[in-house]
């Protein structure tokens, strides 16, 4: 029998989830991974422990603070056309999805408690490019396409996916699409751009309504992931009704454009203090804001300066509520 837990937006406590995966491992780490891809390491017990070493690192931060925790499978382009550029059939592909929750599983278990409750979510990335939207599809053809990838985590019984780094409204429609087909919770997570908007020009307020216009307000939420808060601050209109469902932040760590980080040679980490700050003044201005976790260049110690900067706030204005 699967226990049910209550997901971020039916629950008013903080929740945090990790930083770059891929960041932490190639940087860091010297780990070569084909396509920049961290499921590959699912293959061995070393590649298997690294990531295990890589969540110990944030776990404890959660636990400090007793806020939950969104564990995301490391599966970002775990999907078809990206795993078929490192040598992957579908079948082969479809046992590393599953290994990667059985994983998340031994790592929920290690930290779970019911102060820190622990969610798994089965991780979905961008058919293309996070970056770049290229040749769209169809939203039926996403569904189609992504819905192979949601089916296998739905039957290993996450409590949620999430689409992290969509860069259009289709493949984000596409994606609730297939979720509700598989009767499962799904989380839409756009990237933006320097100017707050959408790779395809919409803006964040024009994507989010599109899709619950389309999909009878489907997702059970939505992020911003993958761009700076000095990039998307200004344009979060507390007036408008979208804002409500919007409900997590996964900020990059640099100030810069995408362009200028991919033909950046150099990490750039930015400032964790500065960054926790941050987030913490987008708290102030809308606390209905739960989950929090940082994209490219962030790491645990990103997370650390969120957790500290916004867990306090967040337990004091409960406690004087």
């Amino acid at each position: 029998m699967t226990e049910t837990r209550l997901l971020p937006h039916q629950d008013d406590r903080l929740y945090l989830t990790d930083g770059g995966l891929e960041t932490t491992l190639i940087f860091h780490e010297g780990w070569d991974l084909p396509i920049g891809e961290a499921f590959v390491l699912l293959e061995t017990e070393k590649g298997r422990e690294a990531i295990r070493r890589y969540f110990d690192r944030y776990l404890p931060i959660a636990v400090r603070h007793g806020a939950g925790f969104v564990l995301e499978s490391p599966t970002w382009r775990a999907n078809p056309d990206w795993a078929a550029k490192a040598g992957y059939g579908r079948t082969r592909l479809a046992e590393l999805n599953r290994n990667s929750i059985a994983l998340m599983r031994s790592v929920r278990m290690k930290y779970e408690s019911p102060r820190t409750p622990i969610l798994i979510s089965g991780n979905i990335g961008p058919r293309g490019d996070g970056y770049d939207p290229g040749k769209l599809m169809s939203p039926q053809e996403a569904a189609d396409y992504h819905g192979w990838q949601i089916g296998i985590f739905a039957e290993e019984n996450v409590d949620c996916v999430s689409a992290l780094t969509l860069t259009n409204v289709n493949e984000a429609l596409g994606v609730a699409q297939a979720a509700r087909r598989a009767e499962v919770a799904c989380v839409i997570s756009f990237t933006l751009e320097t100017d707050g908007r959408l790779p395809t020009g919409e803006t964040l307020g024009e994507a989010i309504e599109s899709v619950d216009r389309n999909t009878h307000a489907s997702p059970i939420y939505y992020m911003i992931n993958c761009a700076h808060p000095t990039h998307f601050a200004d344009a979060l209109d507390g007036d408008s009704n979208w804002i409500k469902r919007l409900r997590a932040i996964r900020a990059n760590s640099s100030c810069r454009s995408h362009a200028e980080l991919d033909n950046s040679p150099e990490l750039d980490t930015g400032n964790p203090q500065e960054l926790g700050a941050q987030y913490a003044d987008l708290l102030r201005r809308f606390p209905h804001i739960n989950v929090l976790g940082g994209c490219c260049g962030t790491d645990h110690r990103h997370i650390g300066s969120i957790g500290d900067a916004c867990c306090g706030d967040r337990h004091m204005s409960e406690v004087t509520s």
